[in-house]
């Protein structure tokens, strides 16, 4: 059965998408814990990150890198973090997301809601500056 992911990739279900290569699609998170959250996933459903082959595994590092210099200027921060949990979908993904400190960063704080005119215009400033 298709990951929600591969769904989204699909075009089956809505997204605010940030982008897309051959290899990797860039879409805000829907839950975030900040404004400009993003997720960048493989378009090859692998569940567990490290089990995509080499090259699929460098597209997908290496559009991560555009999609947070993009985020990184769209959205104020210090820093955009990057983190890999990979338990919630059985989809390899990686978050990007502005982060001030260690603590925005943290899976346990409750995640937030934008309206759906806000969450275009993030993506839509963010695209702006995707290369």
């Amino acid at each position: 059965m298709a990951s929600i992911f591969t769904k989204i990739i699909a075009g089956e279900i809505p997204s605010y998408k940030i982008g897309e290569t051959e290899d990797a699609y860039a879409f805000l998170d829907i839950s975030p814990l900040h404004s400009g959250h993003t997720l960048v996933v493989p378009k090859k459903e692998v569940d567990y990150l490290f089990d995509l082959p080499d090259k699929d595994y460098q597209a997908l590092m290496d559009f991560s890198k555009q999609v947070a210099h993009a985020v990184g200027k769209a959205i104020p921060c210090t820093r955009v973090g990057v983190a890999v949990i990979g338990l919630e979908v059985p989809h390899a993904h990686v978050h990007l997301i502005p982060i001030d400190s260690v603590s925005d960063i943290d899976f346990s704080r409750p995640k937030l809601q934008f309206p759906e005119e806000e969450m275009e215009a993030i993506a839509s400033k963010i695209r702006s500056y995707l290369d």
